[in-house]
């Protein structure tokens, strides 16, 4: 009998069975993959960025190279050295939590988990028994009916993350973050890169300055969006799109479909313990994570919510000290949210959008890359912070950054906002000079109507 069984071993699942383990109990974790980690490390966040970073240096070299005084003869890529290099480091890092199982004690059962009875899981012909189970089974893309994934024409994120050539022209369908970040690797790589969005902006979910802003710096780099388009059918690698005046046609050497991601929350045996899901297929939870079955847990990407790696971990960490007698919570609007774009788009708290919707009232301040020093040491100077405070008590509600290392600068606005911090807090913080995170203070400064470089 284990204290806790993890289904799933992604940054959710496998984040809690270690936690779970620190705090002296006794955990299996049942994954169906033969690697750890989940989508995020094999399959998403972890080689996308590989392949994001190798493109970039690549495209660096070769927009600005001469500018910053580095000439060469030729410059080239090896595409198969490039996604070498991506299988190296998601074994790295798959091989790094297969120790840290072993270092605490973790038995990791290799399978597909079902719930049998509200205290059995079941793998194969062998069963399983705990005190509490925890469900972390993560997500899976979304296909259209009429554009099925065979991950060589016809590509899911996964598939996209594999090809074996980078395509003379490549259609995307959906402009969020999956499909700018891919699109932005093969476009750096020399592909044809055209955007079909159903919505009339990208990235929806960033504040819309910010989004209009991406789109405007997207375009001037050579990528195509058709946005307020649908597409309503596809023959091969041709599809069919409806816009607002007429139908027209598009093709490509191959099409990645990035319209979103659902919970993989079927096969788990559900049905058989009583746990019910959404129309989305979400599983419902309470404050503490707890489903209809108060033993059985549910965090990230199976319950609603942004779906994010580091927002399943923390969700994992709360179910694990919680079944350890802790009274943990997690701050939702303290999740930050990037796309590791260039320039990179970093997010946490509210949007501006959200602010008026919710009829708040609230004082702007925002600093652009092009008056920050180190920015202009770096030739990195499109994009802004922006700072989003309460109108009265000045408390941190949202911060915004589109801009260079945006990504790493995110964490000291996550801390603040955390912190209940002020503008005048954050303003008065000292940075190093010279620095991206200076944009940070400045913005802040903007707020209370006190920038220096503006």
């Amino acid at each position: 009998m284990y204290d806790l069984i993890v289904i799933g071993a992604g940054p959710g699942g496998y984040v809690a069975a270690i936690r779970a383990a620190q705090l002296g109990l006794k955990v299996a974790c049942i994954e169906k993959r033969s690697t750890l980690g989940g989508t995020c490390l094999n399959v998403g966040c972890i080689p996308s960025k590989t392949l994001l970073h190798s493109s970039e240096w690549f495209w660096h070299l070769k927009k600005e190279g001469a500018h910053q005084g580095l000439t060469f003869s030729s410059l080239s890529y090896d595409w198969p050295v490039m996604q070498s290099r991506k299988e190296m480091v998601v074994s790295q890092l798959t091989k790094g939590i297969e120790g840290l199982f072993k270092k605490n004690k973790i038995d990791w059962i290799q399978g597909h988990g079902v719930l049998t009875n509200p205290h059995t899981v079941a793998v194969g012909a062998q069963s399983y028994e705990a005190k509490s189970i925890l469900l972390a089974t993560g997500s899976e893309p979304i296909a259209l009916p009429f554009l099925p994934f065979n991950e060589k024409t016809i590509l899911s994120s996964t598939g996209a993350l594999a090809l074996s050539a980078v395509p003379k022209k490549l259609l995307i369908v959906g402009a969020g973050i999956i499909g700018v970040e891919l699109g932005s690797v093969y476009q750096r790589l020399g592909s044809e890169v055209v955007f079909i969005e159903f919505l009339d902006r990208i990235c929806p979910n960033f504040d819309l300055e910010v989004s209009k802003q991406l789109l405007k710096i997207f375009t001037s780099q050579g990528m195509t969006f058709h946005l307020s388009h649908k597409v309503v059918s596809a023959q091969g690698t041709t599809v069919t799109v409806q816009g607002p005046q007429q139908e027209t046609q598009f093709t490509g050497d191959a099409i990645l479909v990035a319209v979103g991601r659902r919970p993989y929350s079927d096969q788990l045996g559900l049905d058989a313990v009583g746990i019910q899901k959404t129309a989305k297929g979400f599983i419902s939870v309470d404050a503490s994570f707890r489903t209809s079955q108060p033993h059985i847990f549910a965090i990230g990407d199976l319950i609603e919510g942004p779906m994010l790696a580091h927002k399943a971990s923390e969700e994992g960490v709360a179910v694990a000290e919680l079944l350890a007698g802790h009274r943990p919570s997690v701050d939702y609007l303290s999740i930050p949210s990037v796309a590791y774009t260039f320039p990179e788009v970093a997010s946490v708290g509210l949007t501006e959008e959200e602010l008026k919707a919710r009829s708040l009232s609230y004082k702007v301040g925002k600093f652009p890359f092009k008056a920050n020093s180190r920015a202009r040491c770096s030739g990195e100077e499109e994009g802004f912070v922006k700072i989003l405070a309460d109108a009265q008590s000045y408390r941190l509600l949202g911060v915004h950054i589109i801009g260079p290392h945006a990504s790493e600068l995110i964490a000291e606005a996550t801390l603040a906002i955390q912190m209940k911090a002020t503008a005048h807090q954050l303003a008065q913080t000292c940075n190093a000079h010279p620095t991206l995170s200076e944009a940070l203070k400045e913005a802040a400064m903007a707020v209370i109507a006190a920038p220096i470089h503006l």
